[in-house]
């Protein structure tokens, strides 16, 4: 990323653990990244890569036994996970906004959509109750639900899927904020629907000029919206590169079976490939490369060293081939 562009989101080392009868098990390795204002991050990998525990380290919303181990998010300058509970509220929804994987579980099934959206708009604003309201239409109308004035009484179960995925994202966007956080939005749509959600953040975060930070397992929806990738596997960071290049030419093994295993109309292949073997369940003991075990290019180093993030041309990559390919180029 370019130094000299402007920062919203900082995140240095984070490091998340969670504690059960056995102790400790650290499950996101000293993750780091840069976001500018107006830029979109996607965040990528297989599930139980540590996605999604990253996104709710980004708001300090992790669940019972989970813990920040170490490190920082800074937004804005200010480091999140040491703001005061009342100032912590106030920057959740208000300047962060989470759109989660589940709308059904996201949204209170006994009150009406409209008090829902209503709610978050009182808490941050000075509106009056018919002030709110009258906002709260316009988002709905914004994200696409028709009749807006009588679908504010209505309740989630008369919704389909899209449509409470639409309400959620009215309901993030209501206070404008400067970044969004997106957890896998488009997970239990159709492919129509999918597109149809994907287009329309896009267009609301160019609009508005947030930052967004899109988390997915799928690489085939990220081209169309993301600036930068970065890529998670057994809760490492393995690549991290602006979109184009990535896709262009991916340089870790995981990258590359990845985005090999993406369904394409110009492959004539009879079966799909696929990246042979598990991913590492959080806590397995390991002391070299995390995708050691199932990469096709992995050496003795590999499975005795953890790599470290080699840095070229702007971009990341843990990955010992680079090593290798340097000494390469110089000899």
């Amino acid at each position: 990323m370019n130094a000299r562009e402007d920062i919203l989101l900082s995140v240095e080392d984070l490091r998340v653990s969670f504690r059960s009868e056995e102790g400790k098990t650290e499950v996101l390795h000293g993750l780091s990244y840069r976001l500018p204002k107006g830029k979109v991050l996607a965040v990528v990998g297989e599930s139980g890569c540590g996605k999604t525990v990253h996104a709710l380290s980004l708001l300090n919303l992790l669940p019972s036994g989970g813990e920040i181990a170490a490190g920082h998010v800074y937004y804005q300058g200010k480091d999140v996970l040491s703001l005061p509970p009342q100032e912590l509220r106030r920057l959740r929804g208000a300047e962060i906004a989470m759109i989660f994987q589940d709308p059904m579980t996201s949204l209170n099934p006994i009150r009406t959509v409209g008090s829902q959206i209503t709610e978050t708009i009182l808490a941050h604003t000075d509106c009056t109750k018919l002030q709110a309201r009258a906002r709260a239409m316009r988002l709905l109308k914004q994200v696409g639900i028709e009749n807006p004035r009588k679908r504010m009484d209505e309740y989630p179960f008369q919704f389909s899927g899209g449509q409470r995925q639409r309400i959620m994202i009215a309901m993030a966007l209501c206070l404008t904020p400067g970044l969004l956080i997106a957890d896998e939005p488009t997970t239990a749509l159709d492919v129509t629907i999918q597109a149809q959600i994907l287009k329309l953040i896009k267009n609301l975060q160019q609009k508005n000029h947030m930052s967004a930070v899109f988390i997915t397992h799928n690489l085939a929806i990220v081209a169309d919206i993301a600036d930068e990738v970065l890529v998670l596997y057994g809760g490492y960071c393995v690549e991290e590169a602006r979109a184009d290049e990535l896709f262009a030419k991916p340089l870790h093994p995981y990258t590359q079976g990845l985005l090999h295993s993406l369904v394409s109309l110009k492959r004539k292949e009879e079966h799909l490939p696929a990246i042979e073997g598990y991913p590492p369940a959080p806590g397995t003991p390991k002391e070299g490369c995390p995708f050691a075990p199932r990469c096709p290019r992995a050496w003795d180093k590999c499975h005795d060293r953890l790599p470290p993030l080699f840095e070229k041309n702007g971009r990341r990559v843990r990955c010992w081939l680079q090593e290798k390919d340097d000494n390469s180029g110089r000899n």
